[in-house]
């Protein structure tokens, strides 16, 4: 195929408009409904937006608009576009810092689960294609000087004609800007750049050095009450993709918790919120002593975080993971990594291991401990978009459910139930751990709490990981659930009934590592009473 010869000086132009119009469906969705709907009276907002973009985008490439430059920086940018649209319009994902984290701290299993015809279609049509016909594309350039002079002109136009148009269309573009946030997330591929920038900067930023938090803690009171005569256990269980308004503990149509709705000892706070609506996040921050207003990932990974507290107090801590890791808030405590495939091992297929294999060694880890024991168990517990692959066959209680990770191509109503199997099938999981404890004979507690929730397809959002500001309640109530036997309750004087009647009071993940520590009777200046739910209901004689 033989190409026209083209002059260098109109690709800036042809490449931006390209870029601002085929890869930003999604944007221009969300930009028409933040200027109030579609109007043909809002024409001129539409086009005059478009065209503002196109002259900023050419004038951005007009910087590199040279022989051997411009082609190779052309391509790098179709290509990231194409899968950057394919991910946004596939799951109603925005692209922020977070997101960039997500990404670069997945596993290989997690990373996998998101490949898809669908995505090779796209990245086919939206960037190798195009790519093919920018390389074959022949351009008339001139010399390096008439070139540097060309491109300045192409920038200075270009610059100038944005500031006149964005002069011209302030007035209408102010409000929606300012009020719709989500809008620079989502205009591609400005917004990967942007976002790997601020991710970059937290990493470059982290100091190296570790600052010790809660050195003075030690066993309160209540523990020389009963001396060390008797061992205690704690299992934390780090929840995955849980969202609360599945469980039928609260009021949810499906019966997803037949097993914990049992529990009488069980108490269920129904209003709990995140720290994050991504695991990258939520994790290191619940384990630390920030509440979200005051979390950062640099402040997180400053200092020490619960589990260093813990084990300041005396307590042997062990981490245990099905899933792609703790986020460094186990760095310093003993870890052991329960997801790769165990050849035999029933609970465990090529790929991965169901949650139940958690719990596989728990009890000889108990009954052999020396120590008082905290342990955490970290869930790959309802992780999309292949929820039909979190459960086990005989957990398949609700159907027909969504077997693929395209997820346009299934019903609402099918992912939805491959969702909620994933649920059921956590509620077996905490019932069997419940079970555990029991047989141990010791004074026994368990904490349960997820990472974060999942958008199913409500307002076209799919997954987690939307920036908080304004993520929906989806991705941000979780399910929290405490159960404490009846030995644990009455070493440490915990009031059931009252905690039972705070249950549905507003808390969240900043009470966490407070009511941790309030729980266990962990006395340390870093542990704040007003974040401890415990505090209202511990009744010392």
């Amino acid at each position: 195929m033989k190409f026209p010869r083209i002059h260098s000086a109109y690709l800036p132009l042809a490449a931006a408009s390209f870029l601002v119009l085929a890869y930003n469906v999604n944007f221009w969705k969300s930009f028409v409904a933040a200027t109030g709907g579609f109007r043909l009276g809002n024409l001129p907002v539409y086009l005059g937006s478009a065209l503002l973009l196109v002259l900023i985008f050419s004038g951005v490439l007009a910087l590199v608009n040279y022989r051997r430059l411009f082609k190779p920086v052309v391509i790098a940018l179709l290509l990231l576009s194409s899968v950057t649209a394919y991910f946004m319009s596939q799951y109603g994902i925005v692209v922020d810092a977070s997101m960039v984290q997500n990404v670069v701290e997945t596993d290989v299993r997690e990373a996998g689960e998101l490949f898809s015809w669908k995505l090779v279609q796209t990245v086919v049509l939206l960037g190798l294609v195009p790519s093919w016909l920018v390389w074959r594309l022949p351009v008339q350039y001139g010399g390096l000087r008439r070139s540097v002079l060309a491109n300045g002109g192409v920038l200075a136009g270009s610059l100038l004609l944005a500031v006149a148009l964005l002069f011209i269309l302030f007035k209408s573009l102010a409000p929606a800007v300012r009020e719709h946030r989500e809008l620079r997330f989502m205009l591609t591929p400005t917004n990967v750049f942007q976002a790997a920038n601020g991710y970059l900067k937290r990493k470059l930023t982290t100091p190296t050095v570790v600052a010790p938090l809660g050195t003075d803690a030690a066993k309160g009171s209540r523990w020389a009450a009963v001396g060390n005569a008797q061992r205690t256990v704690t299992i934390i269980v780090v929840g995955e993709t849980a969202r609360a308004m599945n469980f039928s503990m609260n009021g949810y149509g499906r019966e997803t918790n037949p097993e914990l709705a049992r529990e009488r000892e069980l108490i269920n706070f129904t209003n709990v919120s995140s720290c994050g609506t991504a695991t990258a996040i939520s994790v290191p921050c619940v384990f630390s002593d920030l509440t979200r207003d005051g979390y950062s990932e640099d402040k997180a990974r400053s200092k020490e975080g619960l589990l260093d507290v813990l084990h300041h107090a005396g307590l042997d801590v062990v981490w245990r993971d099905n899933n792609s890791g703790c986020k460094g808030v186990c760095a310093r405590v003993r870890f052991e990594d329960m997801s790769k495939p165990v050849p035999g091992d029933p609970l465990c297929n090529d790929e991965e291991c169901y949650d139940e294999h958690l719990l596989e060694g728990l009890p000889e880890m108990i009954r052999n401990a020396s120590k008082d024991l905290v342990i955490v168990l970290h869930q790959k517990g309802s992780h999309g978009p292949a929820y039909w692959k979190r459960y086990p066959a005989g957990f398949a209680k609700f159907g027909p459910v969504c077997q693929t990770n395209e997820l346009e191509q299934c019903t609402p109503e099918a992912i939805t139930a491959a969702y909620d199997n994933s649920i059921l099938y956590t509620d077996y999981f905490l019932s069997r751990t419940i079970a555990l404890l029991k047989e141990a004979g010791i004074p026994a507690s368990m904490l349960y709490f997820s990472d974060h929730g999942e958008s199913l397809g409500e307002k076209n959002m799919y997954l987690h990981g939307a920036p908080y500001v304004f993520a929906p309640a989806e991705q941000v109530r979780v399910p929290m659930m405490l159960w404490m036997s009846q030995s644990f309750s009455q070493r440490f004087h915990v009031d059931r009934a009252c905690l039972a009647a705070r249950s549905g009071q507003p808390f969240s993940h900043d009470n966490v590592f407070h009511s941790t520590l309030g729980m266990l009777n962990v006395s340390t200046a870093v542990h704040n009473p007003k974040l401890d739910l415990f505090q209202a209901c511990i009744h010392d004689t």
